[in-house]
């Protein structure tokens, strides 16, 4: 109980309850001269004295029996809530709070966040995604998720993702009446979804191919900021859309859309959870940590090697 910074409080509270300073010193593992100074620096400190001593007994004083009351419960509440909080250092509890963005949410959610899930079932994660880029310590998150070209230096980063692309794509009903895009200034002699970013400007699709990069300022007969919404209008043959590639991986290999410029879409950064350097971390954190590490061993070996 010493390191708790509560000696003096416990001992008060050991002695009014044994009677005795011997008996208080034995329950709480220290010895009587030790304990006897813990009482009297805290006389010294308040300026009243807590016990009345003879050499055959001790019992308090009016201002100790007064102080033993009031100081009782909020004793056993401060314990309560240190004993709580050790709790989640040694068995995974309470809430991590993670940012990312929701295409990353959707490709990290099943094979790694709901595992973690089912297998520690009194974490609680909350989930924050949205667009912009945010100081996750700043903001109060234990993690982020984000393309590792995005990850400050100054964090710890675990691969938890293969290599990403971008995908252009639209149904084959609109390319039965359009002739495929070859390269990305085709584009400009199509209907395109605009895509809003956060920040309220609106996306160049990006391309590269050889090391030449092409930025292409579409037009089209909506503007949409989620991906989900955009895949609702390519699918119903409204115009091209530009996706992340696993935001519409199935509907490709469903035959449900047609992916063209394959060959100007190169890979993109893998995904990675990051976080700063941290000293004694809650035993949920480190069990995700453990986790996201074992699911990195599993992905194709990247440029960047898990911390």
């Amino acid at each position: 109980m010493s390191h708790d910074g509560l000696i003096e409080l416990d001992a008060v509270l050991a002695i009014a309850r044994r009677g005795s300073f011997r008996a208080a010193a034995l329950e709480l593992g220290l010895s009587t001269t030790a304990l006897s100074n813990a009482i009297g620096k805290l006389e010294r400190q308040l300026g009243v004295r807590m016990f009345n001593r003879t050499t055959r007994s001790v019992s308090l004083t009016d201002a100790g029996r007064n102080f033993v009351a009031q100081i009782g419960p909020a004793l056993k509440d401060i314990h309560d809530a240190m004993n709580a909080a050790r709790s989640q250092r040694e068995t995974p509890s309470g809430t991590l709070r993670i940012n990312t963005f929701a295409t990353a949410a959707r490709e990290v959610l099943a094979p790694l966040l709901l595992q973690f899930l089912h297998r520690y079932p009194r974490v609680h994660i909350d989930l924050v995604t949205e667009g912009r880029l945010v100081d996750i310590v700043a903001d109060g998150f234990d993690l982020g998720l984000r393309s590792a070209d995005l990850v400050p230096s100054d964090m710890i980063a675990i691969p938890v993702g293969p290599s990403r692309s971008f995908a252009v794509v639209a149904s084959p009903a609109y390319f039965e009446n359009n002739e495929k895009p070859r390269v990305p200034p085709d584009l400009l002699h199509h209907a395109c979804l605009r895509i809003r970013l956060p920040n309220g400007a609106l996306h160049r699709w990006q391309f590269e191919k050889d090391g030449q990069p092409v930025q292409i300022d579409v037009q089209g007969p909506i503007t949409l900021d989620e991906a989900s919404l955009s895949r609702i209008a390519v699918l119903d043959h409204l115009g091209i859309g530009y996706f992340m590639e696993s935001d519409v991986r199935e509907d490709i290999a469903a035959g449900r859309l047609v992916r063209v410029l394959e060959d100007w879409t190169p890979p993109l950064a893998p995904l990675c959870l990051y976080y700063p350097n941290r000293r004694n971390p809650s035993a949920a954190f480190s069990a995700l940590i453990s986790l996201a590490r074992t699911f990195a061993n599993t992905l194709p070996q990247h440029r960047l090697v898990a911390s």
